[in-house]
């Protein structure tokens, strides 16, 4: 709690510099976000009133203790969806998907396969992956290629943004302290309503787009960019099973360790509880999914090539797990300045709905510097220590709603927002706009109302 009321207005405005520098520093000089998360860190606790040494030693701590709950499920997480980008189990999924809904539903099938290939493997990654697939089905169904890439699109978006394993909820999860079980299961029960207005805004305006882009010269390119990654042949794609199986499995396990801490509670002596506990717990259910990806998938690879396959992917995780942490830094040190505490209690007296502190955080951070995971990273450092000791706040949804603001307008600051417009040919501004800008912010509005709905459920 705070020891002064004359602490109160020096510790805000400690974090409103930190805050201003930060957003500076990364929109405007060539600081990366995560040594822009570190300065912020200094200066909040600094200005806030903390001892130098002591900002020193709580930015450290609250570094390693994020990593710590978190850091081996990100890598593991990473090197398992490389193995699944390399070995052709994301397409093979996507055939599945593509049999089973029948044909008529192919917007659904594209957003159904974006949302379960993006949890392992990035969506950038993935769009490159299966853009191929989207112009086939273009050809042989007479559907709009406009319309099924911005629906697989955003079924990549939306898990990306919201269900752990993927890096960036992960990382919020850890800095919220959250069951990683309740994470999955609340991002999808929320992002689920979003991805069907997403594909309908793709069904109604992907032929409308694509009719604006065929009278424009030069502004559409109906054979893509010529970079496109060719598909693998279906016989040469691993078993559904197998490929199904590295994602299911870990999921499977960690749903099964929050089920039985709830009904066992964590403390049971009981062999099995604690064995479900053991397989369950994130860092080894992950980490089983990583053998099984290595095993099941590239059998017959040889060892070298595995290994630099997995260390891409240790590659890609190196800059999520540092500002994962360096987040954690921040947060730790507006715990122990106090401004989490002040700005938690005047928040309470005002009455305003707690969830929508990280969420509108994350959703300003989003629309100024552009990558999802550094607005989610944001977003939950700076508010969990403000939520957690307010009371009666689900923080799982409070979490979600660090991960939702996230999904917001994604534009010319977003890598996404250009790999899916050049991969789709579309070279227009306003048009690109229609692809990909308008159907996120559709997907955060509906993942915002779903939010909402849940917490007044929950409470």
């Amino acid at each position: 709690m705070i020891e002064s009321t004359a602490a109160g207005p020096q510790v805000i405005i400690g974090l409103g510099i930190a805050i201003f520098v930060m957003i500076f520093l990364v929109l405007k000089t060539r600081v990366h976000a995560l040594l822009a998360l570190i300065i912020a860190a200094s200066l909040a606790g600094i200005i806030g009133g903390m001892p130098p040494n002591e900002v020193v030693s709580t930015i450290t701590t609250g570094f390693g203790k994020t990593l710590s709950t978190i850091g081996l499920v990100i890598g593991f997480g990473v090197m398992m969806g490389r193995i699944l980008e390399v070995s052709g189990a994301g397409q093979r999924m996507a055939y599945a998907i593509l049999r089973l809904l029948g044909k008529n539903k192919e917007e659904g099938a594209m957003a159904l396969t974006g949302y379960i290939v993006s949890i392992p493997i990035f969506c950038d990654s993935a769009f490159v992956i299966l853009h191929p697939l989207v112009r086939a089905l273009a050809r042989n169904s007479g559907k709009s290629v406009i319309g099924l890439g911005i629906a697989l699109a955003s079924g990549l978006s939306v898990t990306h943004s919201a269900v752990p394993p993927t890096p960036g909820p992960l990382g919020v999860a850890g800095i919220f302290g959250v069951d990683i079980g309740l994470m999955i299961a609340w991002g999808v029960v929320i992002t689920a309503p979003a991805l069907l207005a997403m594909v309908i805004y793709a069904h109604i305006m992907g032929p409308k787009i694509e009719a604006m882009l065929a009278r424009q010269p030069g502004g559409f390119d109906p054979e893509g960019h010529q970079d496109a990654l060719t598909m693998k042949e279906e016989s040469e794609l691993p078993a559904l099973w197998l490929s199904c199986l590295p994602i299911g499995l870990p999921i499977l396990l960690i749903f099964l360790n929050t089920l039985t801490a709830a009904l066992a509670g964590k403390e049971s002596t009981n062999l099995l509880v604690q064995l479900v506990g053991f397989f369950g717990n994130p860092v080894i259910a992950v980490g089983i999914g990583v053998l099984i990806a290595v095993y099941g998938l590239m059998p017959k690879t040889p060892k070298d090539e595995v290994f630099q396959h997995l260390e891409k992917g240790v590659e890609t995780a190196g800059i999520i797990l540092l500002v994962t942490g360096a987040g954690g830094a921040l947060g730790a040190v507006l715990r122990a300045s106090g401004a989490g505490d002040y700005i938690g209690e005047y928040v309470a007296s005002m009455g305003i709905q707690p969830l929508l502190i990280p969420f509108i955080i994350a959703t300003l951070v989003r629309f100024i510097q552009g990558s999802g995971t550094v607005s989610m990273i944001t977003g939950a450092s700076i508010s969990a220590p403000i939520l957690a000791n307010m009371p009666e706040v689900n923080m799982v949804l409070a979490a979600q709603a660090a991960c939702i603001g996230g999904i917001f307008f994604s534009y010319f600051n977003d890598s996404y927002f250009w790999v899916v417009n050049r991969l789709l040919g579309v070279k227009s501004t306003r048009h690109q706009l229609l692809v990909l800008s308008v159907p996120t912010t559709i997907g955060w509005a509906v993942s915002l109302v779903m939010l909402l709905t849940a917490n007044a459920v929950m409470s």
